[in-house]
């Protein structure tokens, strides 16, 4: 498995310095490609997608990706998943290689739904929209749970303290899965936002937490469509994120009964759908 972070020589720049110019080594956040395999058990699995991600928990976001696709819907779906080495780099473990459940119908080989994945956009090689407003197998809209407005203002920098490795780099999203009473149950860094989800969602796969009920998603970055999609397959009633949502982001959400908030800063918040899950201070 490759590493979090890695090591470069930089010059740095400061027009203010009496030195201007200062070669010295700066640590990076680390991205390589990771070939997501799938098909039944006891055949050759073809690639079903190349995301570029920073290597760690790269189980987690293969079951993720595929929990967050609709292509499974829990982790007993899977027969096995290991990460394995590249047909032409042998030394480097960037293929994981994932053997479906007798009965799970493996995903479509039409080549328009075979896509690449660059670590900022989730959907880029989608054939169309339509392709990826997937119905979630859970009824997110019927999930009860509550949430303090004091405890949603407590998420981003309870999930900042969590992140070691942009502690580091300054490079990485988070992504983190919260009870209704703040505590964080799980936490995982990437230089993609989708990423950094399907890590968090394979974990709650893997650990038997899917649908994610009565919990809360917090994402370091904006609210895409992709991580709406990804919350509601996943059965997560809310979604926080700390800069804006798109328009569609807003309209799946609403479609679909998801709490979605956005620019969660300090003590300010916006309130996008599902405000009835959002208990007020008394004033």
């Amino acid at each position: 498995m490759g590493r979090v972070t890695a090591r470069r020589r930089i010059t740095r720049v400061d027009l203010d310095s009496p030195q201007p110019r200062l070669t010295r080594p700066d640590t990076l956040a680390a991205e390589e490609p990771l070939e997501i395999r799938v098909g039944p058990a006891g055949a050759r699995r073809p690639a079903l997608a190349v995301t570029m991600r920073t290597p760690g928990n790269d189980i987690d976001l293969a079951i993720g990706f595929l929990v967050t696709e609709g292509i499974i819907a829990s982790s007993d779906d899977v027969v096995t998943a290991q990460l394995c080495a590249g047909d032409n780099e042998p030394n480097t473990y960037n293929v994981v290689d994932v053997a479906l459940a007798p009965g799970v119908a493996p995903p479509s080989t039409d080549p328009a739904r075979h896509f690449y994945t660059t670590s900022s956009c989730g959907v880029c090689g989608k054939a169309s929209i339509d392709a990826v407003r997937v119905r979630s197998r859970y009824d997110i809209a019927a999930d009860p749970v509550t949430v303090d407005a004091e405890v949603l203002t407590s998420l981003p920098d309870t999930l900042r303290a969590a992140q070691k490795a942009f502690d580091a780099t300054g490079g990485l999203h988070a992504a983190g899965l919260f009870t209704p009473g703040g505590e964080l149950v799980c936490a995982r860094e990437d230089v993609g936002r989708h990423n950094a989800v399907d890590k968090v969602v394979g974990w709650a796969a893997r650990a038997g937490r899917l649908p994610a009920t009565g919990h809360v998603l917090m994402v370091s970055g904006r609210a895409s469509f992709e991580l709406v999609q990804k919350a509601t397959l996943a059965g997560v009633p809310v979604l926080a994120a700390v800069s804006a949502p798109s328009t569609l982001a807003v309209e799946l959400a609403a479609e679909s009964g998801l709490t979605l908030v956005g620019f969660l800063r300090s003590r300010v918040f916006n309130l996008y759908s599902g405000e009835h899950r959002v208990v007020m201070p008394p004033r």
